[in-house]
């Protein structure tokens, strides 16, 4: 076992002690804290590593003293800065990792994502996001459990329709053409997105080709609430919680707001992609901007 192994294995079974003294079992415990039982027996267990916000909800549902939350969350967070990378959560399973985005995203008020490179995890299709998953699982040699995981995406997306939740979401149009699925997926990924402008709760924009931009498109980020921003990167997932880093990503995101089109303009820009898809289909040339 190596030393990180042993670093959370050690953890685990501190947070399994701390279960067994309030006199919980496992299933008791995910009640709680509206998980689900097999998260109770992964990080237990040291198959997965507990987050800052996993520890101090575990610690608080067991009435741990908050010097030993304190404590636990210190030894949390040295792990996640050791290993918290994509290689490393996406062996703990692709489904797992999707029931961890679902439990942020259950505790968020208001959603703001930018993605320049996939369409949202919220708004993907059952099809799109077997393409996605299929990349994944190759890129980062992670479980086959590509179904299991593709279950938990569209249940994830229920939130959507709780309209005590906003959701903003912006894209540029690049994203809306990128061959990450073949045609016929693609199409009925675009329509799914036209059916999402029309939700009252959720502000789906799109960047045209011909907007200005107000910077370079470098990566996405998730801001949840004014908690904290998630900046997904190919190796690393990278949780901001600093106020300044919170308040940098609000305004870029205001930014690339400004330089979409929403509503009507958003949709004229979904059906001038799907026309293009169309005659893709028929062997026909693109039509190219003015």
């Amino acid at each position: 076992m190596s030393e990180f192994q042993q670093a959370r294995a050690d953890l685990g079974a501190q947070l399994r002690q701390l279960r067994e003294s309030a006199r919980l079992s496992g299933k008791d415990l995910a009640e709680r804290l509206r998980w689900q039982a097999s998260k109770i027996s992964r990080l237990e267990n040291a198959r997965q590593t507990p987050t800052e916000d996993d520890i101090v909800l575990w610690g608080r549902a067991v009435q741990a003293t908050p010097e030993a939350i304190e404590e636990l969350v210190e030894q949390a967070s040295a792990l996640l800065e050791r290993q918290d990378s994509w290689r490393q959560r996406h062996r703990s399973g692709l489904a797992a990792l999707q029931e961890d985005i679902r439990e942020m995203e259950a505790r968020t008020t208001l959603l703001r994502v930018f993605e320049p490179g996939v369409v949202i995890g919220l708004l993907q299709t059952t099809e799109y996001a077997r393409s996605i998953f299929t990349r994944i699982k190759r890129l980062y040699n992670a479980p086959d459990e590509i179904d299991a995981a593709i279950r938990v995406r569209m249940q994830r997306q229920e939130i959507l329709y709780d309209q005590n939740k906003k959701f903003r979401f912006v894209l540029p149009e690049a994203t809306l053409r990128y061959r990450l699925a073949p045609l016929d997926v693609m199409r009925g990924q675009l329509d799914r997105l036209l059916a999402v402008t029309a939700l009252p709760n959720v502000e789906f924009g799109v960047i045209p080709f011909e907007a200005p931009l107000p910077s370079a498109l470098l990566n996405g980020f998730w801001i949840y609430d004014e908690d904290h921003v998630a900046v997904p990167t190919r190796t690393r997932d990278l949780i901001l919680r600093d106020p300044d880093d919170i308040a940098f990503y609000m305004r870029a995101f205001e930014e690339l707001s400004e330089a979409a089109v929403f509503r009507d303009e958003a949709r004229s820009v979904i059906v001038r992609v799907l026309e293009d898809f169309a005659r893709q289909s028929a062997g026909k040339k693109p039509q190219l901007l003015d």
